[in-house]
């Protein structure tokens, strides 16, 4: 006799803004899953992406989806400020949760997320979407089969044109935004966390933040004599002639040996009035959207949910880490002053 298959995980969308559009499309194109609904406080934003995707399921209200029994998964792809009230409320629906990052906007915040988390039905996986990419995994696997020795140095830089920062530059720092994925990155790979930090902030435009963090994360680790820093680059206003989709780089330094990560070349580049790259990886805009990082990342949550097994390539509790890290690396800019960590 067949096993009959499982049936769909019907999943609905809370923050049907422009990341939560492109969640909506990739969600659409996967095997299994039913994009049930979706919730937006936007109605105008909301009514023109429903009616694009053909969302049927529509609401200005998160506590009509999470009230709803159909449902079984929810993408919170808000504001960086609202993810608590609504991965707590979530959580205590039972619902399955995909939290995008950063998990919360205080380490308090997060704590009480993950605390949550252990007591709820549902699983509660962090968008931290590099953990998915190839180039990172496998520099992580060679570094830690020890390919390159001690790791001394790491430089990182995640950076964007002026034109699409203008549009984040009103919500979110440059560090706390794109930063802590290469502070996650680093944890991950380096396997601790950083013993003390001393970050500044650049501010060239009229913003409610500034356009640039840098922050130099000491990684050193006396057990074994090991000194290793870790730069972090994270400028939102590149010219806005720059044609790269982000210019996201890598560069690992070892005692044997260096590893650089190159994300800014896409392998597509239109040369026109308008030159530019495309992005091929993370969320390509293919007509349907057939393959990319976003699509693994999802999927992977999804396989959790059908097994019921918790999320291992990031956890909750490395969430509120790079959380927790990253908000001390913009304090340190803000205060312009070391600050000692506590690891």
């Amino acid at each position: 006799m067949q096993s009959r298959e499982p049936r769909e995980l019907r999943w609905s969308i809370l923050g049907l803004g422009r990341f939560g559009r492109i969640h909506a499309q990739t969600l659409q194109h996967l095997h299994g899953i039913q994009l049930h609904s979706a919730c937006s406080r936007n109605k105008t934003v909301l009514d023109q992406y429903a009616t694009e995707l053909q969302i049927s399921r529509t609401t200005t209200s998160a506590d009509d989806v999470l009230a709803d029994p159909e449902v079984d998964v929810v993408s919170i792809v808000t504001h960086w400020q609202d993810h608590y009230q609504l991965a707590i409320d979530a959580l205590n629906a039972g619902k399955h949760v995909f939290l995008e990052k950063p998990i919360a906007a205080s380490a308090e915040q997060a704590r009480q997320i993950l605390e949550t988390s252990h007591r709820a039905d549902g699983l509660l996986m962090v968008g931290h979407i590099c953990r998915f990419d190839p180039r990172y995994s496998l520099a992580r696997e060679r570094i830690c089969a020890g390919e390159i020795g001690e790791v001394t140095t790491i430089h990182a830089k995640r950076n964007l044109p002026v034109a699409p920062a203008n549009i984040r530059l009103g919500k979110i720092p440059p560090l706390i935004g794109d930063g802590i994925h290469d502070l996650d990155l680093a944890m991950w790979i380096l396997g601790r966390k950083p013993r003390s930090v001393f970050a500044r902030n650049v501010k060239i435009h009229d913003f409610t933040y500034p356009d640039a963090g840098w922050a130099l994360f000491d990684f050193s680790c006396p057990e074994n004599s090991t000194e290793t820093l870790v730069v972090i680059e994270t400028h939102w206003g590149l010219p806005e002639t720059t044609e790269t989709v982000i210019d996201a780089r890598m560069e690992i330094t070892g005692t044997e040996g260096t590893i650089t990560i190159d994300c800014s070349q896409t392998g597509l580049h239109i040369a026109s009035a308008n030159p530019r790259y495309l992005d091929t990886s993370y969320w390509p805009q293919t007509n349907p959207p057939g393959y990319g990082i976003l699509r693994t990342e999802l999927e992977y949550f999804a396989d959790c949910v059908r097994t019921g097994s918790e999320p291992t390539i990031i956890t909750t509790e490395q969430a509120c880490d790079a959380l927790e890290m990253i908000l001390l690396a913009q304090q340190s800019a803000d205060q312009q002053e070391l600050l000692l960590i506590n690891a």
